[in-house]
């Protein structure tokens, strides 16, 4: 674990290691202070990503990823919304990368970063419903179709039919036959 100092969230931050990098995690008020004290005050400079994690049935974790080029060391920054409100101050302010990031968890999750400067959806067409990186949400392809399970293609009652099958080229036709 890197030497991560708490500063002035000591007893407010829960720090873990988790397959050798170091994580930190704080309550969602926190959220900018933890990312301001890792940038000012120990030269966590590089914003390296943000996303959502759906945690049915309470919460989404917001987690993002910075990196000290100085001492060459990474910190995975966590915090929980809650599902039914999720809303978390925008870290823009902070690291100018999280802009797109936090676009694209707002689209794709619905976590609401208040304070955001335009916080507008960045890859999904006009007027698309829903949140479709969600655990409850419905793909449209299961709904429109039956799976097909393992069967081969017309061999379900739907769907084209079976491919002929044919032997590679060169082998005599009664080759692997019972009658051969």
């Amino acid at each position: 674990m890197t030497g991560f100092a708490a500063g002035p969230l000591d007893g407010r931050a829960e720090v873990t290691d988790s397959f050798g990098d170091t994580v930190v995690d704080v309550a969602p008020g926190d959220w900018i202070e933890l990312l301001t004290h890792v940038r000012d005050g120990l030269g966590y400079a590089f914003f390296d990503w943000l996303t959502g994690v759906d945690e049915p049935p309470d919460a989404f974790q917001v987690v993002a990823h910075v990196y000290n080029p100085d001492s060459r060391e990474r910190l995975l920054l966590r915090t929980a919304v809650p599902r039914d409100d999720p809303r978390l101050p925008s870290a823009v302010g902070v690291y100018r990368g999280a802009d797109w990031h936090e676009r694209e968890t707002y689209e794709m999750f619905g976590v609401i970063f208040e304070g955001h400067p335009n916080l507008v959806p960045l890859l999904l067409p006009d007027g698309f419903e829903g949140h479709p990186l969600r655990k409850d949400f419905i793909l449209a392809a299961r709904v429109a179709k039956q799976w097909p399970g393992a069967k081969e293609p017309g061999e379900s009652g739907h769907g084209a039919p079976s491919r002929r099958k044919t032997l590679p080229p060169g082998v005599p036709a009664d080759w692997g036959s019972p009658d051969a």
